[in-house]
């Protein structure tokens, strides 16, 4: 409240006229579907894009009225992303046009939260081990709770009223944060080697235990609830900011070590692991059963070539779940490669100023926080694209602000507004 009352305003010119484009790109991607299904632009059309454009500015010029010196360009990407995943959205269920246009709009005011309470976000190290119970709660509801809408064997959703949501979502923010606090604080003993196995030094055991935790939790996702994109995603969080926090790869390749074993041991006992593995290998060998959905989305990806079909002249609708678990074969099919080109450069974009972010951080927990942040919204996107083109094994994570569901929006724009707050926070110790 202090920070709001004593605030000078700032010009952000740089960010507002990038932001204005995201509203005429949803526009333009609304009218051409409207015009391809009746024949004519209906103003009722236009009305998502509006919304979109109305809760961006209105994040803009309150991190203008608050003085906020944050990254400029953080913020127009991620409107850039969710303009055409309401664009998306609109293609593949027109029923959940207005649903995702409203999570959308609670994302925002989720990072408007998060940017205005977090003026220090070193704040939030010292409740990490408050972070960590949150995380433990959650995993445990998600496992006696948790629901499978879809058929699809994983049970990652919990009913909260009239509404379904994925708890994973929140937990990788959560244990983001526990982890920049907890490796933050051990860095130096992390760094230590006082243990020798064989030709590996490692510290003190009590200290690799976060790493057999982290290793015990990603394996019993994967075999109690199936998730093996969450399993994965978390896994790769944790690696990727032990080295960070430890600069030692040996933490890394004894991570994937491990995690490689495991992963085989679970996959020789569940039915369901092999069934993915075996539909990633050999697509065709069932592919009007348990591969159907991967063939046709390799079909539509083959059939979008360079250019696309156009938007609104394809088949991608013929791929189950597309508006969730495939909508980058769907753009592939309707946008064709130039379109899934561009897809990737934005989120290199926000990949790159992310950490970006993170080099600048003011200390090394937000600097492990911003890193960490910034890598689930990275692994997000490899998994879910890796898997849409049969680079990996399909998993059911979503694709950042253009998959639809309200659980990966809010969680996705807040981390923009956490980044946001880090930068900010940045800024202004620099002057």
């Amino acid at each position: 409240m202090s920070r709001i009352l004593t605030a000078r305003p700032t010009g952000r010119f740089s960010e507002l006229y990038l932001l204005m484009w995201a509203g005429p790109l949803a526009a333009a991607g609304l009218a051409t579907l409207s015009s391809v299904r009746s024949g004519q632009v209906q103003q009722a059309a236009l009305q998502p894009a509006i919304v979109l454009l109305v809760v961006l500015l209105g994040l803009h010029f309150w991190l203008s009225f608050i003085g906020s010196r944050a990254d400029q360009l953080l913020l127009p990407v991620a409107g850039g992303l969710a303009a055409l995943g309401l664009v998306i959205v609109g293609r593949l269920d027109p029923d959940s046009l207005w649903k995702q246009t409203a999570w959308v709009g609670l994302g925002v005011g989720a990072a408007v939260v998060l940017v205005s309470a977090l003026s220090e976000p070193s704040w939030l190290k010292r409740y990490k081990y408050t972070w960590a119970v949150l995380g433990v709660v959650i995993a445990g509801l998600t496992l006696v709770l948790g629901r499978d809408p879809h058929g699809g064997g994983a049970s990652l959703w919990v009913r909260l009223g009239p509404a379904m949501f994925q708890p994973g979502e929140i937990l990788k923010v959560l244990l983001a944060v526990f982890l920049a606090g907890y490796l933050d604080d051990k860095r130096e003993l992390l760094s230590a080697a006082s243990l020798r196995v064989g030709p590996l030094k490692l510290p003190p055991l009590p200290y690799l235990a976060p790493l057999a935790i982290m290793w015990g939790l990603t394996l019993l996702l994967l075999a109690v609830e199936k998730d093996l994109g969450l399993a994965l995603l978390l896994f790769g969080l944790f690696l990727a900011m032990l080295y960070v926090a430890s600069s030692r790869l040996v933490y890394v390749w004894s991570g994937l070590a491990a995690f490689g074993v495991g992963a085989y041991v679970i996959y020789r006992f569940f039915y369901y692991v092999q069934t993915r593995v075996h539909g990633w290998l050999d697509p065709w060998y069932d592919p009007t059963g348990g591969s159907y959905q991967i063939v046709q989305a390799l079909l539509a990806i083959g059939s979008g070539r360079v250019l696309g079909t156009g938007l609104g002249q394809g088949m991608p609708t013929l791929i189950p779940a597309a508006v969730t678990d495939f909508p980058f074969a769907a753009i592939a099919e309707e946008l064709g490669l130039a379109g899934c080109l561009a897809v990737v450069a934005l989120y290199l974009i926000l990949i790159y100023r992310g950490y970006r972010i993170a080099l600048a951080a003011f200390d090394p927990f937000q600097q492990l926080l911003a890193t960490g942040l910034t890598t689930v919204l990275a692994l997000q996107v490899f998994v879910i694209v890796g898997g849409n083109i049969k680079l990996i094994p399909l998993t059911g994570i979503t694709l950042p602000f253009i998959s639809y569901g309200g659980s990966s929006l809010l969680t996705n724009f807040a981390i923009v507004g956490i980044l946001l707050a880090i930068s900010d926070r940045s800024a202004r110790v620099e002057t």
